[in-house]
């Protein structure tokens, strides 16, 4: 089984149905993660518009638990009546998996470059070292544009690919196992780990059934919620 680096976690987001609220919801949760991220000490790279790499002392199994479908219900800055609306963005926190670990074969993989565009100087600008990777069998693409070289971002693109096929792998061992701490591992991927409701300030974790100060979580003060969470790792603390 492959060996993690619980020092490095990368964190993907996606936008859910619901068009400018669902986008906007998803860079509040980056936002989120970046301003804990910083009151501990890691390191927070952005490696594209929906994606984070961040380094530091057991940053992976800290946050490991937020992968689902966040959920947000509140009035949106484009909403002209006033009404409540109810939108979603999905995180998927990946581990760093090294090139022995999971091996693929490049021919099954299709690379472009292009160039980066926006702001890092006339080489970013002028040279093509945007990366994009397709691996034909699953469909996956990853682009990275972040670095100012193109073999630093094919190197970031690489580790995603490897990150998501072991994800890939590891629903597929959580779901064949069955159990109850392992279903809730997995995160079911598909259905709500937790809701924001804006008008009670109110954080509730789905998986745990506790509730949280909203405007403190988004401001970085995660400390509560994620120590409830890691608990799941002792199964003598689980939450029935």
């Amino acid at each position: 089984m492959p060996t993690t680096n619980s020092n490095i976690a990368l964190l993907e987001f996606r936008p859910g149905p619901g068009g400018d609220e669902s986008t906007i919801w998803m860079d509040d949760l980056m936002h989120m993660y970046s301003r804990y991220a910083a009151k501990v000490g890691w390191k927070v790279q952005i490696l594209d518009s929906n994606l984070l790499k961040i380094t530091g002392l057991d940053c992976y199994n800290q946050l490991k638990w937020e992968t689902g479908t966040h959920r947000v219900q509140r009035v949106p800055l484009t909403e002209k009546h006033g009404r409540l609306q109810t939108s979603t963005a999905a995180v998927v926190v990946l581990p760093q998996i090294t090139s022995h670990d999971i091996v693929i074969n490049p021919d099954e993989v299709e690379m472009t470059a292009s160039r980066a565009g926006g702001n890092g100087g006339q080489n970013v600008n002028k040279v093509s070292t945007a990366v994009r990777l397709l691996h034909k069998p699953t469909g996956l693409t990853f682009s990275v544009r972040q670095e100012r070289s193109q073999q630093q971002n094919r190197e970031i693109a690489w580790d995603l690919l490897r990150a998501k096929l072991w994800q890939m792998e590891e629903d597929k061992r959580l779901a064949a196992n069955g159990s109850t701490r392992d279903k809730i591992g997995l995160a079911m991927r598909a259905d709500k780990i937790r809701t924001y409701n804006y008008p009670r300030n109110q954080i509730k974790d789905h998986r745990i059934n506790k509730e949280f100060n909203l405007q403190k979580c988004l401001d970085g003060d995660l400390f509560d919620l994620l120590l409830e969470l890691t608990a799941l790792d002792n199964p003598e603390t689980e939450t029935n």
